[in-house]
């Protein structure tokens, strides 16, 4: 049997996280730009075998910067339009 959720915790849940998405959208940039310097700075560290296991690491914690902040902007993007203040 499954278990069914209530419809008023489920809209509560949506009005949280589009609430924080909506009022940290400086958070998402942050975490792309993080990303973006983390993943520059590894692939150069790919050159030297002295630092490319560090470089790696950078590499792949800057990728997922990236993605973290790409996603978290459509979401700030896809709350906007749901509200009608999309810019």
């Amino acid at each position: 049997m499954t278990e069914r959720r209530d419809p008023t915790l489920r809209s509560a849940e949506r009005r949280w996280i589009g609430t924080a998405v909506h009022d940290f959208p400086w958070l998402h940039l942050g975490l792309g730009l993080t990303g973006n310097a983390l993943f520059v700075v590894g692939s150069v560290m790919f050159f030297w075998d002295s630092v490319k296991t560090l470089g790696i690491w950078m590499f792949v914690l800057g990728s997922l910067g990236m993605f973290l902040g790409s996603l978290g902007e459509l979401l700030v993007r896809v709350e906007q339009r749901r509200r009608g203040t999309q810019k």
